[in-house]
């Protein structure tokens, strides 16, 4: 599932934003967030009113794919995890699932391995999240293919009556 193809569902987003929102307890972080590869912002959480989101997530993005062509130069699929430290904020940002971007801001308040070993656990949770995502639209699709079949009101009758 490409970030353009990503049906978001109600109840799996109401899943994703409880993930996001206990990420956010567990770490003491400042902000959690959601994004696509394209820069589009799922979800958040924490306090967002102070961070320009559009712009962060769409600079998250941006760096996951510069990463992810030093990560091709040096010979490897993809670098799953990044961290970048501030003098005041530090943000750490994970892939899940290969689908979208994982970011964590968080200050003094929390540690790296406090951060890393919930971040691991959440997105295990997100990547399952995202399977039924997949899974569902999947099967709607489908669902829907059949419907719209050209060839679903035609019967057996009419094509014999049209070869006679």
């Amino acid at each position: 599932m490409t970030g353009s193809d990503l049906v978001m569902y109600e109840e799996e987003f109401n899943r994703i934003d409880s993930e996001l929102q206990k990420l956010y307890k567990q770490t003491n972080a400042t902000v959690v967030f959601l994004v696509d590869k394209n820069g589009q912002l799922i979800a958040s959480a924490g306090e967002t009113q102070n961070v320009d989101t559009t712009s962060l997530a769409s600079l998250t993005a941006g760096n996951i794919a510069a990463t992810g062509g030093i990560a091709k130069l040096l010979g490897e699929k993809e670098f799953t995890i990044l961290f970048h430290e501030g003098e005041k904020d530090n943000i750490h940002i994970s892939l899940v699932g290969q689908r979208v971007i994982l970011v964590v801001i968080f200050d003094h308040r929390s540690s790296i391995g406090l951060v890393r070993l919930r971040v691991k656990k959440a997105t295990e949770s997100l990547a399952k999240i995202f399977d039924e995502i997949e899974s569902k639209a999947k099967k709607e699709k489908l669902e829907s293919k059949i419907e719209e079949s050209p060839f679903a009101e035609i019967s057996e009758e009419d094509i014999d009556n049209l070869f006679r």
